[in-house]
């Protein structure tokens, strides 16, 4: 029904900047956005707003020096490295006399062609909707009256601001319906898993800081990995072997960016319900990045907003091939459990991570033999159902001693069994551990 506007080739970059500060950190993100997008960078300008312009962000003085540009170098979008308000994003059009995007109608943009699944396209097109739903004014110069002027027909009518206001609220309706069956299938994915009771891990980072290539490193994937902000938007789950206390899943995620846009968090927060969900979180840190101090933050910031701050992490500094680093793992206390140092694309230090992946999740694990009477011959069935039994014998005319093998959260799961069942998984299998309560 909407269709996003044509992309622009030829793109001139305004940033915005306080009084005495000098990211460039944040322009170069900007290039780097704008180079996904699809854009071609042909000029740019700096703009200092201290205080901003209420009708046009930039001040009136830049804004003819960038009219000027636009026209020197043949543009035909004005891309804006900050988040612009409708007023002036209209009023940046009419005098530049082409189209303006702000930052987060770039990032809208790459995470509308990056979205693979029906999910992931069903929350772009939403952010997308009430993104736009405040600046549909653009292009409607006119009010010309659909209805009204004839008997039986008299009335205010409805304009044409009014009827697309009216369609878009109808197509956000269609769509959070949508989204909901959408992320109730997705969840009903992960209860399954839930019940399979295998430790999860979540990969999160900075974008292009190389989690897919991780990933596919891990698991032998081929999941779509490219030096570019995004390649990765939908979250991709997987089975990863070859541990001591069995198998965990490991999902990765969409990267994340400074100030992205809290439309759009909000939007995703289900799909980041895999990081928030995860018993350990392995933060991908691209380790050639000089602003790798500030990149932790964002995540940690975005991490917290999303409700997973207080996951344990392991943190993973990548990208060790192009600092001469060697390969190491570095065992930690507190939410930081571990740091591995790593190449992914090379491989070096995998092994490394994986030795501090079966430290964290080697204590999660339960190895002990249980008596179970006849009258919970209930629990014994269900422990069977659930394939944790590794060997049982007959304790004649008095029940079964049964040999197990099964996680500590599904352990505590059983604890919270009925009729005595909980109170038997309690004492002989989450005895002395903290936080279990005593029967």
């Amino acid at each position: 029904m909407f269709e996003r506007e044509k992309r622009g080739e030829r793109a001139l970059l305004i940033h915005p900047k306080a009084r005495g500060v000098d990211d460039e950190s944040s322009a170069a993100e900007f290039r780097e956005l704008v180079r996904s997008a699809g854009a071609e960078v042909v000029g740019e300008l700096t703009a200092r707003v201290d205080p901003p312009n209420a009708a046009h962000y930039i001040g009136t003085g830049k804004l003819e020096e960038a009219v000027a540009a636009k026209l020197a170098v043949d543009a035909d979008v004005v891309l804006v490295n900050h988040q612009l308000s409708p007023v002036q994003e209209r009023n940046l059009e009419r005098a530049l006399q082409c189209r303006v995007v702000d930052r987060t109608g770039v990032i809208l943009d790459i995470f509308a062609q990056r979205a693979r699944s029906h999910e992931g396209k069903l929350q772009v097109e939403l952010a997308q909707l009430k993104h736009m739903s405040t600046r549909l004014v653009r292009g409607w110069t006119h009010l010309e009256r659909q209805r009204g002027g004839s008997i039986g027909l008299r009335g205010p009518g409805e304009t044409q601001l009014e009827t697309d206001r009216r369609l878009l609220a109808e197509r956000v309706k269609v769509l959070s319906e949508r989204l909901k069956t959408a992320v109730k299938q997705r969840e009903q994915g992960r209860k399954a898993r839930d019940r399979s009771a295998l430790p999860s891990l979540a990969l999160v980072g900075y974008t292009n800081a190389g989690k897919s290539t991780l990933f596919n490193a891990l698991t032998g994937g081929s999941v779509y990995a490219a030096d570019q902000l995004f390649a990765t938007l939908d979250p991709t789950v997987r089975r990863l072997d070859g541990f001591s206390f069995g198998a965990i899943t490991l999902a990765d995620t969409v990267g994340f960016v400074r100030d992205l846009p809290h439309d759009l968090v909000a939007a995703f927060k289900s799909t980041l319900t895999e990081a928030r969900e995860a018993d350990v979180l392995l933060h991908v840190i691209d380790g050639s990045d000089p602003q790798m101090p500030e990149r932790i933050a964002q995540v940690d910031a975005v991490l917290a907003e999303i409700g997973a701050g207080e996951v344990p992490q392991i943190q993973v500094v990548n990208k060790i091939d192009t600092l001469g680093t060697r390969p190491k793992l570095k065992i930690m206390e507190g939410r930081i459990v571990a740091r591995a140092f790593v190449s992914a694309k090379t491989g070096d230090g995998i092994a490394e991570l994986r030795r501090g992946i079966e430290h964290v999740f080697a204590d999660e694990w339960i190895e002990k033999t249980v008596h179970l009477g006849f009258e919970h011959g209930a629990l014994r069935a269900r422990l069977m159902q659930l394939g944790v039994v590794t060997a049982e014998r007959d304790e004649i005319g008095a029940g079964w001693e049964v040999d197990v093998r099964l996680p500590v959260r599904l352990a505590q799961q059983l604890a919270t069994l009925p009729s005595g069942q909980g109170d038997v998984v309690r004492r002989q299998l989450l005895a002395g551990r903290a936080g279990v309560l005593p029967a």
